[in-house]
């Protein structure tokens, strides 16, 4: 059977990103301050940001597919009572693309679709159930190149407490947040080291996640991690 489309399979036989070299992380960065991640300091942040520069702009692996499609993920901020958390999704195993990874809803841009925002919102929907109008966009970040091919626009979007995701199986197996704080803290991100079959060396971020209260881990990386690496530097500018 032939490596999946948008796999690093596809050039790297049983590659698992767990199983990668650690470098490092990034101790002497600071994390973003508790009072840039309150709710109005974010949608003040996103509405006028400062001037910064993304970190990350695309995989630093060969593209699958020359010519860009473009994509859009939303980046949901959930309105906890205890304060804002991420919901990202783990993709179901059977997918011929991204099987399992962790990820943001998200997908490639229908002929229907207005721009990026619709597609971010139409495919969150389709994904877990999160109905638009209970989505508050407040900005983007810069588009993003994957490996598979694809222009991915990241939505940032304030989601109202109280919602509760119905996923489509098929896509998602599981729906899970991570509190902001500990995505804005470098501590957590995880410098990671691939060789590939010519020899050169790439790197790429980590960020695991164990889930409060169980032993279950969600191995965030990649552009997913990137994209979160890239609000890191746009918070904390």
């Amino acid at each position: 059977m032939s490596a999946p489309r948008g796999s690093l399979a596809a050039l790297i036989p049983d590659f698992d990103p767990r199983r990668t070299p650690l470098i490092g992380r990034d101790l002497d960065l600071p994390p973003v301050p508790a009072e840039r991640l309150a709710l109005p300091a974010l949608r003040q942040r996103l509405a006028a940001p400062p001037p910064w520069q993304p970190e990350l702009e695309g995989d630093p692996l060969p593209r699958l597919n020359p010519v860009p499609r473009p994509a859009a993920v939303l980046v949901p901020i959930v309105a906890r009572p205890t304060g804002p958390t991420v919901l990202l999704i783990e993709r179901s195993a059977h997918l011929r693309g991204h099987a399992g990874q962790v990820a943001f809803p998200g997908g490639g841009r229908d002929a229907h679709d207005a721009g990026p925002v619709d597609t971010a919102l139409r495919e969150a929907f389709e994904e877990v159930g999160l109905a638009r109008e209970r989505v508050d966009v407040i900005g983007r970040l810069p588009d993003y190149l994957t490996i598979s091919g694809y222009r991915v626009t990241p939505i940032v979007g304030i989601v109202e407490a109280g919602f509760e995701p119905h996923i489509d199986p098929f896509e998602v197996a599981e729906v899970f947040e991570v509190p902001i704080g500990f995505l804005m803290d470098p501590r957590h991100h995880e410098r990671r080291r691939i060789v590939l079959q010519d020899a050169t060396d790439r790197s790429f971020f980590a960020m695991p996640w164990h889930d409060i209260g169980s032993e279950r881990e969600h191995f965030i990386w990649g552009a997913t991690a990137a994209m979160i690496r890239n609000l890191y530097r746009l918070l904390s500018a």
